[in-house]
């Protein structure tokens, strides 16, 4: 429930590296955390985006005035745990919605992450895209002043050259369950699922399971593995095919996966989503780069460049594949983004391999992009 002496006092803050401070008042988990503060556009799906393992370091601003609404349940989640580093809202709401299990503020509490609310998120979003993604620091514990709070954001490493992958990543080797018929009124599993009778390997960098989901609705039996798994162990499990996952932080840092990706090239049909799309990219070649902002988002329009057709998509990444370090004669650019002309998909000229920066499976939407599962299918059974 509403604190309203807390909400008055507002005796929380957020301090920017540059020196910009936010009161606020917390309404997550008492403690304070270190993060690159981003924003995301979407309305729905903060429960999604706070259980997405690709935030692992970030402290998310939904620029969604009021949040809160539909509450957290046990079918929206994207992995076990809440990854977000902390979230930022203007508003927050007690939960009113029947699918509802529990309060937004409650889940944060039992899961040890900080939320504030009372900021002007139009005024933090205007500055995160004019000036780029900051470090910050999160104290919802009122126990340091703003000036120590903005010195500790600067002193703090960042996510540049960090490896976050092997910090949610599995730590063993599991076999996705077949059975899983876990659905939510999204429509995550909306068709009777086939047998499945296709097996893949998927890397997990940081695997969302709406993948996982859409991956066995094409019939796929899905044996995940650790991040930094040998090629050599993946191919004794004798794959139809190669899935890399999306994941956190930077992708030039994890150079055990660069190399096991280029020695996997060719030897399965692969695809690759966001964090995946990157390590490919490097295994083929090529380099990345930061982007200002990033994008984050259910919102983002992307274009693919053989029909003309648009899709808008979801999106989670501050870092991109730079199209000028890539070879053209053996990759093709297959996607770019309206906003910014990036690439957003990407394919091997000779090789049955593909990959897309944004998020196909994508709930709880939009859904544009889900033909690319069975893209990745028929991609096998023609291999």
């Amino acid at each position: 429930m509403y604190n309203w002496k807390q909400q008055r006092e507002k005796n929380a803050f957020l301090a920017l590296a540059d020196g910009t401070v936010y009161p606020a008042w917390s309404f997550g988990a008492p403690v304070d955390r270190l993060g690159e503060v981003v924003f995301n556009t979407g309305t729905p799906g903060y429960q999604e985006i706070l259980t997405d393992p690709s935030y692992a370091g970030q402290i998310v601003t939904l620029t969604a005035p009021e949040i809160g609404n539909t509450g957290f349940n046990a079918a929206d989640y994207e992995s076990a745990l809440i990854h977000a580093e902390g979230l930022i809202v203007h508003r927050y709401n007690e939960p009113s919605s029947w699918r509802s299990e529990a309060s937004l503020a409650d889940a944060l509490q039992v899961a040890g992450v900080p939320a504030l609310a009372g900021i002007d998120t139009r005024a933090l979003t205007i500055r995160l895209r004019n000036a780029g993604t900051p470090k910050g620091y999160l104290c919802a514990t009122g126990a340091i002043t703003a000036e120590e709070g903005v010195q500790r954001a600067r002193a703090w490493v960042g996510l540049d050259g960090q490896d976050y992958a092997q910090k949610v990543s599995t730590k063993e080797t599991y076999v996705f369950d077949p059975n899983d018929t876990v659905s939510s009124t999204w429509g995550i599993l909306d068709e009777p699922l086939p047998a499945a009778e296709i097996p893949i390997v998927a890397y997990d960098f940081g695997i969302k399971v709406n993948i996982l989901r859409r991956l066995r609705q094409q019939g796929m039996r899905v044996t995940v593995v650790p991040a930094q798994t040998p090629a050599a162990e993946v191919l004794a499990l004798k794959p139809a095919g190669i899935f890399l996952s999306n994941g956190p932080a930077d992708p030039a840092a994890l150079g055990y996966a660069i190399e096991n990706i280029r020695a996997l090239v060719g030897k399965a049909p692969m695809m690759g989503i966001c964090l995946g799309h990157q390590l490919l990219g490097w295994a083929l070649g090529g380099r990345t780069r930061r982007l200002k902002f990033g994008h984050h988002g259910c919102n983002q329009p992307v274009k693919e460049l053989a029909s003309g057709k648009v899709e808008i998509t979801s999106q989670n990444h501050n870092f991109m594949v730079d199209m000028e370090s890539l070879d053209a004669s053996l990759v093709e650019i297959t996607h770019i983004n309206l906003n910014d002309n990036t690439v957003e998909g990407m394919r091997h000229r000779r090789e049955p391999v593909f990959s897309v920066q944004y998020h196909p499976e994508a709930a709880p939407g939009p859904h544009d992009s889900r033909y690319l599962f069975s893209q990745f299918k028929k991609l096998i059974l023609s291999a």
